[in-house]
C-alpha cells in the first residue's frame, strides 16, 4: 500500500478518571484554537466517544515531527501537559497513523 508521508497525522487518547470529565474536556477544548495557529498545525479537533463518556479523542495533523515536537514546547500545551496527570484514569495513549486514501 502507498502511504502518505505530506504529513504526521495522530490520534491522542485521553480518559478521564470519574469525575473528571468535564475539567479534562475544557483543557482539552483550551488547546485548539491555539494550536490551530501554530506553524505546522494542519488539523487539530476533538472528539468524545459517544459510548463512553469522558474518552476523548484528539485528532492531529501536522506538516512534520519538527512542527508536533514544537507544538509540545509551546506555552498552551506545557500548561496543559502540567495538569493533565491529574485527570486521566489511564496515560494519555499517542496513535500514529499512515493516511492510506483522501
Amino acid at each position: 500500500m502507498t502511504q502518505s508521508t505530506e504529513k504526521l497525522v495522530s490520534l491522542a487518547i485521553l480518559t478521564a478518571q470519574p469525575g473528571k470529565q468535564d475539567a479534562l474536556c475544557d483543557g482539552l477544548l483550551a488547546l485548539v484554537e491555539p494550536t490551530r495557529k501554530e506553524p505546522g498545525c494542519l488539523d487539530y479537533v476533538l472528539f468524545e466517544m459517544q459510548d463512553a463518556p469522558g474518552t476523548f479523542y484528539m485528532r492531529e495533523a501536522f506538516t512534520s515531527r519538527a512542527a508536533l515536537d514544537a507544538h509540545f514546547q509551546t506555552p498552551h500545551f506545557r500548561a496543559f501537559a502540567a495538569t493533565v496527570d491529574n485527570l486521566l484514569a489511564r496515560p494519555l495513549q499517542l496513535v500514529f497513523l499512515d493516511q492510506l486514501s483522501t
